[in-house]
């Protein structure tokens, strides 16, 4: 069972839907989450590194096993290890639920995440696989697109709403009957498929990629209160990761990172933008919402409402930037995608739009707009062009990327405003404090206007070409051999 057999048009939007599920409890756990921060960080006396773990130990295993995930999905059954993943993210939600301090709640946002990688880059495979019409797949990648835009709509509102009424552990409970209906749809509808020759596992480049994630996060996110002697192991520990990867991957026949995909321009291009989107997506979320409860003093339902005009803009602008990505291709809205993200961060960085309403909620609309703009374009550039049969690795190189990039948003932002904020509170020094972390989000604006207008080009295009032709001769001499 190769690749999935032709469905109904009707058998395919249910899938896509299936799939869509599955984005959904996993955005709105991170945007719910967010929201929860300030309650959590009072209740579990949590400092700012504290409020940071919660978030980057899910991204970091996250990021650290996607790539497992989606090579293993090729192998032994995308429906099967999406169902896996599916039980257990749905199994880690209960046990966030109830976590009695910091560190139990921040291993059991592992947990979630283990279930998580089993999720996103599967269900993109099972997408990519199931419309195989490049129009038709691109309006589905705006659909896939769209349900993050919900996620961070609806995340806000019932995030504040469970925090005000009920309490931080109810934001976990929402994940149980959106897991469980996925669950049950997948195995009545969804069917299985596989690539058509299993790929070998690569415990050593897993190795490699987990101390690197690991090492950099962790080094970046207690540098503000930990002697340098103290981190520069690690930096070390990471280079060496990184050389090690790019000396040991190339030798391997089926790597765990097939390194030969980054000859495109275009999939290059998507890995970097995606990093440097989705660090700008982490930083907005983690300064805008200690900024709204902890320096205005809102509730967390008054946030969530706050939240809205970013919300409501990547809801409307993603199906429409799937169908631009269909009908005009990727230039076009990286282009809009980073012009609007980098007028955001100014507008927080050179303008202080913190200090006022109208100057906020411009800066907010600004960041949803190009939010909403760029992740079509990422996931159609990663996966198109892209033998079939490594669909899932592409996808989960691709999800690897925005998790690895919300990591280091987290973490970077994070710490820059950790030392700004020192000893003082947050009241006194949030919007100088915050001002290099907004500078930092405009830079990762400006790499993805830059990045979308020169991967994007003719001699980009060719490179995708090139590089697609090489990876076909591959697997069909591959192919040859084996049945030989």
């Amino acid at each position: 069972m190769a690749r999935m057999p032709e469905l109904s048009h009707r058998r395919r939007t249910l899938v896509l839907a299936i799939c869509c599920m599955s984005l959904l409890i996993v955005s709105l756990d991170n945007t719910v989450l967010n929201v929860a921060l300030p309650s959590m960080q009072q209740d579990l006396h949590a400092s700012t590194s504290g409020l940071q773990w919660t978030i980057d130990a899910y991204t970091l295993v996250l990021a650290s096993l996607l790539m497992l995930a989606g090579s293993t999905a090729d192998r032994i059954g995308r429906k099967r290890v999406f169902m896996a993943g599916l039980v257990v993210f749905t199994i880690g939600s209960v046990l966030c639920s109830l976590a009695g301090d910091l560190q139990a709640l921040v291993a059991f946002r592992m947990v979630q995440a283990v279930g998580g990688s089993m999720l996103n880059p599967v269900a993109m495979s099972i997408i990519t696989n199931t419309f195989t019409n490049p129009r038709e797949r691109a309006r589905a990648i705006g659909v896939w697109g769209a349900v993050v835009g919900i996620s961070m709509a609806a995340g806000p509102l019932v995030g504040g709403l469970l925090v005000d009424s009920v309490g931080w552990r109810s934001i976990f409970w929402i994940n149980l009957p959106v897991g469980l209906a996925a669950l049950l749809l997948t195995l009545r509808f969804v069917p299985e498929s596989r690539a058509p020759r299993a790929r070998r596992p690569d415990p050593v480049g897993q190795v490699l990629v987990i101390a690197l994630f690991g090492s950099l996060t962790y080094a970046i996110i207690e540098a503000p209160s930990t002697p340098f002697g103290s981190i520069a192991p690690l930096a070390v520990v990471a280079l060496a990761a990184l050389v090690g990867l790019l000396l040991y991957e190339p030798r391997r026949e089926e790597p765990l990172i097939d390194l030969r995909f980054f000859r495109s321009a275009p999939f290059s291009g998507a890995t970097l933008i995606a990093i440097s989107a989705f660090a700008a997506l982490g930083g907005f979320l983690f300064l805008s919402t200690l900024y709204l409860q902890n320096v205005r003093g809102l509730t967390a339902l008054e946030a969530g409402l706050w939240m809205l005009p970013m919300a409501v803009p990547t809801f409307l602008c993603a199906p429409l930037s799937g169908r631009l990505v269909g009908t005009r291709g990727p230039r076009l809205p990286l282009l809009i995608a980073g012009f609007a993200m980098t007028t955001s961060g100014v507008l927080f960085a050179a303008f202080e739009a913190e200090t006022s309403n109208v100057a906020l909620f411009a800066g907010y609309v600004l960041f949803g707009i190009g939010f909403g703009f760029v992740n079509a374009p990422i996931t159609n550039t990663a996966v198109s062009g892209m033998p079939r049969a490594q669909a899932g690795v592409a996808a989960a190189v691709a999800s690897t990327s925005r998790q690895l990039g919300q990591t280091l948003g987290v973490a970077v932002v994070g710490a820059v405003l950790a030392s700004g904020v020192g000893n003082s509170s947050y009241r006194e020094v949030f919007v100088s404090a915050a001002r290099p972390g907004w500078w930092i989000l405009a830079v990762c604006g400006c790499a993805v206007l830059a990045l979308g207008a020169v991967t994007n080009g003719r001699w980009a295009r060719g490179t995708a070409e090139r590089t697609a032709e090489r990876l076909e001769s591959a697997e069909v001499r591959d192919a040859a051999g084996v049945s030989a």
